[in-house]
């Protein structure tokens, strides 16, 4: 019997940017082995324009992007998901739908890159900054031995990549640069 590749959540309030990053990072680095959606529990009903340019540099297809309501994924009919992340302080603090299955949880908190304030270049670097943060915790997570732990490992292996310290801006100029080829 061939198994299903693992279905991974990631919420956030107005599913505009940081849950949009997990979803696009999971299906890309997760090889097939992984389904990566987004949701919100108040979508913007659009996902944030700095957010698009930044997936869009680092290679990213943005085209079947959209901000949805966590709603959708507690539906009959909809995927059944093996593990929920919240990425921001307020949808972790929010009373959650009951998601089918009993997915594991844990919150990977990462400050709002649509609130901070500034010009374009301290705006987009929020977002870039959001999207290495992400992309550090997802890859972690990627890399488990999923079949060798037990629920209990597992849970403290989540919650500990929450823990991951952010990058450094340096760091994130750094990544941002090699993507781009300079």
């Amino acid at each position: 019997m061939v198994e299903r590749p693992y279905n991974v959540l990631f919420l956030c309030t107005g599913n505009s940017a940081r849950s949009i990053f997990g979803e696009c990072i999971v299906n890309r680095f997760g090889r097939g082995q992984f389904n990566g959606y987004s949701a919100g529990s108040h979508p913007k009903g659009e996902v944030h324009p700095l957010a698009l340019e930044v997936l869009r540099r680092n290679n990213y297809l943005t085209d079947d992007l959209r901000s949805k309501d966590w709603a959708e994924f507690a539906e009959p009919g909809a995927p059944v998901m093996d593990f929920v992340f919240t990425v921001c302080d307020r949808a972790a603090a929010e009373m959650c739908p009951v998601w089918p299955g009993q997915p594991m949880t844990a919150h990977w908190g990462v400050p709002d890159p649509a609130e901070v304030e500034g010009n374009e270049v301290a705006r987009m670097m929020a977002f870039r900054h959001a999207f290495a943060a992400l992309q550090n915790r997802i890859q972690i997570f990627l890399s488990l031995p999923l079949a060798s732990l037990d629920r209990l490992k597992l849970q403290r292996e989540l919650d500990a990549i929450g823990r991951t310290p952010l990058p450094a801006l340096e760091q994130v100029e750094q990544v941002q640069s090699e993507a781009e080829g300079r």
